[in-house]
């Protein structure tokens, strides 16, 4: 079992928001709503296993998260590349000292299908004993509040946003009928040149729709697996049976994909991108039966190789390694997030506000100086009662700065950033899962919403049934006139003077992981998949 992944794993147990006892004195005792404060907070932040303490801090961008942008943003150099390898090096042997879990990779070759239907059996019935739980009443398993999932969501972008790279480098072998089934999965993770299917596009189309921003606030462990993902991608000659091992790995299907498709749409969230995944992995015709049969084609055939096949193990392994989605989940805590999110408006908030309000004694640009203040800072804006914590947010006069027809803060938090804060001010009251855009019920404790939040799906059929048909959309092909994208025009200028191995080489440098989801991207996969 690829324990790091936790594929086969239980539900997590719930994890609840902590507020003060009802009997707090009211405002007016500023030792109270100190208290208060304190008490305030998300009990969810559970410990992170085989990560060190620490290791989910948030901390200037370091080793991962710079070797993900230099490996992701275009065509990496050859010293760039070779950095990439021994990083990979290093991680291996890593793993390679340490003991290997029971189920994380068959001993023998020869025992991968079983291995595979067992996994898959097993997810199954652990989905099964979950979803029953929850007829009988049982709480969501992952998700706190609908900011939780929105964290999630984010946290997990650096991996989602290089889906599929590992598989990269050996594209250009495509004429090779051992790496057939390899090339094919590569393909469907690019959705063959459509953007409703391409897995990259549609995480970045998620996170948009959301206001979810990666650029700042994510810990550097949170980068480790898509750079290694890339440092595959780049390094294909170098470690095959590493990337026949990792893709073994990566491609079965998890038990936390189900539950998290679950939750997701249970609260009103878009879950498609993982709904997709869990179709496309699947063990009779999908990504978990190809995976396993391009082991068998890819191996040595000319004389027995233990090594080979050890590698093979360790690149299964590999792909359990780092920050995974039960980890990003478990790292949810909602004050220290909310305060890590005031800490980075801090910069840019200071010296714009008028100096006539004071809050104990200090005006807000004062208070903003120092991002090691806004801890306090938010403790007083509660003392005085600006934050009402454990009430309805339209009860806060902080939060109708934010929102409403007067708000004079409008534009300055993202849709993210504004659930998040909505839901650390509602506090238990957040798990129904209401979006910050509904209203809650006149009198329910906390801001309680009068029913449960519709799901995804639900909000999806009633859309679809009021919606006036519309226009057929844009040809396939993407036309650089309807797109207005260079690199398409420049393409389609290029492609017609090269001969046929020419346009090839031209077509698969497109399809890199820093390209495929681009117009040009996009065109390339299906120009490319068309010649297969």
């Amino acid at each position: 079992m690829l324990i790091s992944r936790q594929h086969w794993s239980a539900p997590l147990a719930p994890t609840r928001l902590v507020t003060a006892s009802a009997e707090v004195p009211t405002e007016g005792s500023a030792a109270a709503n100190a208290a208060l404060f304190k008490n305030h907070r998300s009990a969810s932040g559970l410990p992170l296993g085989r990560h060190p303490s620490g290791a989910l801090d948030r901390t200037e961008p370091t080793a991962w998260t710079t070797l993900y942008e230099r490996l992701g943003a275009h065509e990496p150099d050859v010293k760039t590349q070779a950095e990439a390898a021994a990083a990979l090096t290093r991680q291996l042997q890593r793993l390679e000292a340490m003991p290997a879990a029971e189920g994380d990779c068959p001993d023998t070759p020869e025992d991968l299908q079983v291995w595979m239907e067992n996994g898959a059996q097993l997810a199954s019935a652990k989905y099964q004993a979950y979803l029953d739980a929850r007829k009988k009443g049982a709480p969501r398993s992952y998700f706190t509040s609908r900011s939780h999932a929105l964290y999630v969501l984010r946290g997990l972008a650096p991996t989602k946003l290089v889906d599929g790279a590992w598989l990269y480098g050996l594209v250009r072998y495509w004429e090779n009928p051992r790496y057939a089934d390899l090339i094919r999965i590569y393909l469907e993770e690019l959705g063959d040149g459509h953007a409703d299917k391409n897995h990259v596009v549609l995480y970045r189309s998620l996170l948009a729709r959301y206001g979810l921003d990666i650029n700042s606030g994510l810990p550097d462990a949170f980068y480790a697996q898509g750079a290694m993902q890339l440092a595959l991608a780049w390094n294909a000659e170098d470690f095959l049976p590493e990337i026949l091992g990792f893709n073994l790995g990566y491609e079965q299907l998890p038990l936390h994909l189900l539950i998290t498709a679950y939750e997701l749409n249970e609260l009103g969230i878009d879950p498609y991108y993982f709904t997709l995944h869990v179709t496309v992995d699947n063990a009779q015709t999908g990504h978990a039966l190809r995976a396993v049969r391009a082991v068998r084609d890819a191996l040595p055939r000319l004389r027995h190789d233990a090594d080979f096949w050890k590698r093979v193990q360790l690149g299964c392994r590999l792909s359990g390694d780092g920050v995974g989605t039960i980890d990003v989940i478990r790292s949810f805590d909602i004050e220290q997030e909310v305060m890590r999110l005031f800490a980075g408006k801090s910069e840019a908030g200071q010296g714009v506000h008028s100096d006539y309000c004071r809050i104990e004694g200090r005006t807000v640009n004062d208070w903003l100086s120092d991002a090691a203040d806004v801890p306090a800072f938010m403790a007083a804006l509660v003392n005085k009662g600006w934050i009402r914590l454990g009430e309805p947010a339209e009860n806060s006069r902080f939060w109708n700065l934010l929102q409403g027809p007067t708000a004079e803060m409008f534009g300055v938090f993202s849709p993210y950033e504004l659930q998040l804060i909505h839901d650390w001010i509602r506090g238990e009251a957040s798990s129904d899962g209401a979006a910050y855009t509904v209203a809650p019920a006149a009198g329910a404790p906390g801001g309680t919403t009068s029913k449960r939040p519709m799901s995804f799906k639900a909000q999806k059929a009633m859309a679809e049934r009021r919606a006036a048909p519309r226009a057929p959309a844009a040809n396939s092909d993407g036309e650089a006139s309807a797109l207005l994208d260079p690199d398409l025009t420049l393409l389609n200028e290029v492609l017609p003077q090269l001969d046929a191995r020419e346009q090839t080489g031209l077509l698969v440098k497109a399809m890199s992981p820093a390209e495929h989801w681009t117009p040009a991207g996009l065109h390339a996969t299906r120009l490319f998949s068309a010649r297969l």
